[in-house]
């Protein structure tokens, strides 16, 4: 029996397995959709099991993810991070709103790859690629994706070629170069860097990413739905993270739905996703969609932001084209969008490193900062229990790390 399929999500065409996923440019045959997941004949009574193991990785879900042989995994120890509480969190909220929660932190800055949230979609796409006979790959990134993908491809022996906006910070050009990868840094802004993906893809023939519903990526980090469990016994209510693209939120919510009938207990959190002002494309569609009554489309109806001015690179994508299936799952959790401001970043990121003795890069400040806007705008109730993402270290933002 094979273990898993892929499912066209737009006309239910099925494709066997990754090999001939990639064989047919990543697109249903049937429909040309590029919108497919993962169907599964594991026995999801068994991985309830696993929460009471202490993982070495997220492939301790081996099981549950679309690898046929161990052998082929690439991992640097990633995944399987720790879960904090973190009372003076707690204690502010009790202290200034009278609300009395739980405020754990997921610490995406621990990976044992790159300290990032990419370090598993990269573990899965090195593994994937390797057990497929893929060679070369290319995609566009903001940031955290290109590195990330350029060490695990570079451990699994396939040659990567990335481009990124002309926002994209130094550190993060200079650590892809140490792995010997290709960087493409373009003239514009992430949009124009997909453009010339797209078109290095065309004209060489050479593998290109998914995007924020690449199966890969999506199985990886659905995984949070596992550790969630398995750490803190439940689902949060409330789940924050700053967003970009959106492959978070997609992730989670495949997750619930994959084993909701097997575990019904694990319900879909509030969705509480954040953006700094400087590029918050998405905050702008979902408010317009609030102030409308959610009409018909609105998940359509967003602006894009040319070339934005921000200093937080990583959530730089001035037109987020995940807008259409992100918006959906945040109305479906009954959660919301957030906007702070990236000149208070600063503020908010030495307060973590007076509290905790932690440095986080920007774009895990943007996240950390939506908690406090969460609780000035009533979103957050007596009882909860509230999920940070940190989304990176501030490993490859050194002028941030020495400003804070």
């Amino acid at each position: 029996m094979k273990k898993y399929q892929i499912v066209c999500k737009k006309c239910g065409t099925v494709i066997d397995n990754f090999k001939e996923w990639f064989a047919i440019n990543q697109k249903c045959p049937k429909c040309g959709s590029n919108h497919a997941e993962i169907e599964y004949t594991s026995d999801y009574s068994k991985l309830k099991d696993l929460y009471h193991d202490t993982p070495d990785s997220f492939w301790e879900y081996f099981d549950f993810l679309p690898l046929e042989n161990r052998e082929n995994i690439i991992s640097y120890k990633e995944g399987a991070i720790p879960i904090e509480e973190w009372d003076f969190l707690e204690d502010y909220a009790s202290r200034k709103y009278g609300i009395n929660c739980k405020v754990y932190i997921y610490r995406n800055d621990l990976n044992g790859g790159t300290n990032t949230f990419k370090d598993v979609a990269a573990s899965m796409a090195a593994s994937v690629f390797k057990e497929n006979g893929i060679s070369k790959y290319c995609l566009a990134s903001t940031g955290n994706t290109a590195t990330a993908y350029s060490k695990y491809l570079t451990k699994a022996g396939i040659e990567f070629t990335v481009f990124v906006p002309n926002c994209v910070n130094q550190d993060t050009v200079e650590e892809i170069k140490s792995h010997h990868q290709h960087i493409v840094v373009s003239d514009g802004d992430y949009s124009y860097a997909k453009k010339l993906a797209a078109e290095f893809h065309k004209n060489n023939g050479v593998l290109i990413s998914g995007g924020n519903i690449d199966p890969i990526r999506v199985e990886a980090k659905k995984t949070m739905v596992f550790e969630f469990m398995r750490q803190l016994g439940k689902m949060p209510d409330i789940y924050l993270q700053a967003v970009s693209g959106g492959t978070g939120p997609i992730s989670i919510d495949k997750g619930v739905r994959e084993i909701k009938n097997f575990y019904p207990e694990v319900k879909l959190p509030k969705m509480f996703l954040v953006q700094q002002d400087t590029c918050n494309p998405m905050v702008q569609g979902w408010n317009n969609a609030v102030k409308n009554g959610f009409p018909e489309g609105y998940e359509k109806d967003y602006p894009a932001i040319d070339n934005p001015q921000t200093k937080v690179s990583i959530l730089s994508t001035g037109n987020p084209g995940m807008f259409p299936i992100v918006a959906p799952i945040v109305k479906k959790s009954n959660g919301t969008f957030l906007c702070v401001k990236e000149s208070e970043l600063l503020d908010y990121a030495r307060m973590i490193k007076k509290e905790r003795n932690i440095i986080l890069g920007p774009a895990s400040i943007v996240c950390f900062s939506g908690f406090f806007e969460a609780l000035a705008q009533n979103k957050i109730e007596n009882g909860q229990t509230v999920l940070i993402n940190t989304g990176e270290g501030a490993a490859r933002s050194k002028d941030f790390a020495q400003a804070i």
